[in-house]
């Protein structure tokens, strides 16, 4: 544990706020039990009516994350639901390079205008479902997509010349977003230097997993250290689950009940069924777990039994509303401007987090925070 006073580290948004957002689990991963799947859970029909959930209890952010798995596919999946959104932003994930950057930036200024400019982007920098690629090559793939993406939405042409993409010369008059001031937020999160290196250079919010409080601020420093060289400031963001009830017993009990019905086997084959198991980000939720005690926490409230069944976010912060919120200031005090938070089940656990933790946070949306939304649709 870090100790007070904690000093922030320097971050785009200097005001001690946080975008509280939710997760709609396209990838068919929600259920009550880990390590048991439930089909059901995984429909277009449920998705929406999570989305539907978190706009209705006051979630500013959905993430919707990609991943070659049983569920539904991220940007039909907004497409279709956009009609049904009228105030939350989407956190659309996209892997680089499944679609050519030009008519990515096409694709995603089209739901730009479908969502009335409350599109934010989750860079995914992974392999491509069935391959193993190099490391350089994706950055450098990374970085050119997002380079096109830019020109494409705050330049009257894109003139791009890259070894992934190579010569690229179009008008940009036909992938122009509603979003201003360089289009939607762009998030990115990532362990090793070269995807470090990326989200300082070209993103807008650098997206981390559980950790330590002390890995934490460490990952933050580098990252606002990076982002310094090229002058320019990022805001940081956290990924992680939430447990949360009236007492810190009946938090405990609830981790014990999704845990009641777990499988190894089945816990193992979940995590590889996402083609991740073997990224640097994993293995360090590993080794986070490894470090834990028997009840599976490493530090207080941070229990890492969730990432024996899940690729990904492998921790939760488990305790009473009051221990929930203390831990989530110290994070903002950190300089944390970010939370995706999700539970086990979705739908029910977000009434418990909105019900004993949204209200006591200073909530808000960067994108309008930023300048991002036009003021006549903010």
């Amino acid at each position: 544990m870090l100790h007070q006073p904690i000093s922030p580290v320097t971050t785009r948004t200097t005001e001690r706020v946080c975008e509280v957002a939710w997760f709609s689990d396209l990838c068919g991963e929600d259920t009550e039990f880990i390590s048991i799947r439930d089909p059901a859970r995984s429909t277009f029909d449920h998705c929406r009516t999570i989305a539907l959930t978190a706009e209705k209890l006051g979630f500013s952010n959905l993430l919707l994350p990609t991943s070659y798995m049983v569920g539904q596919e991220v940007v039909p999946f907004a497409a279709g639901v956009a009609p049904d959104l009228h105030s939350i932003n989407l956190l659309t994930a996209i892997r680089c390079g499944e679609m050519h950057p030009p008519m990515l930036a096409r694709t995603l200024a089209s739901l730009d205008h479908m969502v009335q400019g409350r599109l934010t982007i989750n860079i995914i920098n992974s392999d491509l479902p069935g391959y193993r690629e190099e490391a350089d090559f994706r950055y450098q793939r990374c970085a050119e997509t997002i380079q096109i993406l830019k020109q494409a939405w705050t330049q009257d042409r894109i003139e791009h010349d890259g070894p992934v993409y190579g010569k690229i010369s179009l008008a940009s008059d036909v992938v122009k977003p509603v979003q201003q001031n360089g289009g939607p937020l762009l998030y990115f999160g990532g362990t090793s230097d070269g995807a470090r290196d990326v989200c300082a250079q070209y993103c807008d919010v650098f997206l981390m997993w559980p950790e330590t409080e002390e890995l934490l601020y460490a990952n933050m420093q580098d990252v606002s250290e990076r982002a310094a060289r090229y002058g320019r400031t990022v805001d940081f963001g956290l990924r992680i689950h939430l447990i949360v009830r009236e007492t810190e017993n009946e938090a405990r009990a609830w981790s014990r009940h999704i845990m009641s019905k777990f499988d190894p086997v089945r816990g193992a084959a979940l995590k590889n069924a996402s083609q991740s198991s073997w990224s640097l980000g994993v293995r360090r939720q590993n080794e986070l777990r490894e470090a834990a005690d028997t009840d599976g926490f490493v530090e207080p409230l941070l229990w890492t039994d969730i990432g024996k069944a899940r690729s990904g976010a492998g921790g939760a912060l488990v305790g009473s509303a009051d221990q929930i919120v203390e831990k989530l200031n110290r994070y903002m005090d950190m300089g944390i401007r970010a939370f995706i938070f999700s539970g086990y089940p979705l739908i029910e656990e977000a009434g418990y987090v909105a019900r004993l933790v949204l209200p006591r946070l200073p909530n808000v949306t960067l994108s309008r925070l930023q300048g991002r939304t036009p003021g006549t649709l903010a």
